[in-house]
């Protein structure tokens, strides 16, 4: 195999590796997700992503060992739009209630010193 068509492949295979461990199984209404210790390395981040219907809500908090950035983000074409957005901040929480129907992802990105991630997310459906 020619050495450009073996390192393209040994970046595909190194970013899918990437994608694979800052991802997890989306949410489902009334099933919630709790993460105790999650490492964030520097410079990463960890999304966790739910498809939301209008009025289903977004219940999250977090706590982090670091400051991080923290946003809810959702397309709307071309665009990536973020309800919300929590800059350097070591912990948060809220009720989060979608507006249009779209596939929501909460992200927290690490700086220079990585961090130390808890959460607790639930998504509540339209009929509680």
């Amino acid at each position: 195999m020619p050495r450009a068509r073996v390192a393209a492949r040994a970046a595909c295979i190194a970013a899918a590796a990437a994608l694979a461990c800052c991802t997890t199984a989306p949410l489902a209404p009334g099933e919630p997700r709790a993460v105790d210790r999650l490492v964030i390395a520097p410079y990463t981040l960890h999304e966790q992503c739910a498809e939301l219907v209008v009025g289903e809500r977004l219940d999250y908090r977090y706590q982090s060992s670091a400051p991080l950035d923290f946003d809810i983000r959702y397309r709307e074409g071309n665009a990536v739009l973020s309800p919300i957005v929590r800059a350097h901040s070591t912990a948060d929480s809220g009720i989060f209630t979608a507006r249009v129907p779209a596939r929501y992802c909460l992200d927290w990105q690490a700086g220079a010193d990585g961090a130390m991630l808890a959460y607790r997310l639930l998504v509540h459906g339209n009929g509680g």
